[in-house]
């Protein structure tokens, strides 16, 4: 039977998580209801009830967005590029800190929405996928 998680703040926002021998930082921002977390190179959010379907984007089947605000300081595809999971997408800078944007799976790359030296909020659209 594994381990349970020794989780510990050590800042503002970032939570050391102990976990089989490992050890991780996890970035933790937003409101209640609408919390992420950034840990190892990916933004996993909270689910929110389910919002009525885009109409006129039915192709498009990820858009990744920032996490927090950020520079972006690489970007590594284009659109048209495939891309398999894990690939990093594009990197930004936040908190003296690289946050890699890795791919949540494969895909295709429909549009890049962001350029290097570009400062983000959080929510802008960086990537779309499908």
């Amino acid at each position: 039977m594994a381990d349970t998680p020794a989780v510990t703040r050590i800042a503002e926002g970032a939570y050391r998580v102990e976990h089989d021998g490992q050890t991780t930082i996890v970035y933790v921002a937003g409101p209640a209801g609408n919390r992420w977390a950034f840990w190892n190179g990916r933004v996993f959010r909270v689910e929110e009830p389910a919002a009525a379907p885009r109409r006129g984007r039915g192709h498009v089947a990820q858009s990744l967005t920032a996490p927090m605000p950020a520079t972006v300081i690489k970007v590594l595809v284009e659109a048209g590029a495939s891309i398999k999971k894990g690939d990093t997408i594009l990197v930004l800078e936040a908190m003296k800190m690289e946050l890699p944007i890795r791919a949540p799976g494969d895909a295709r790359v429909v549009a890049v929405h962001c350029k290097e030296g570009e400062l983000v909020q959080p929510d802008t659209v960086l990537v779309e996928l499908e």
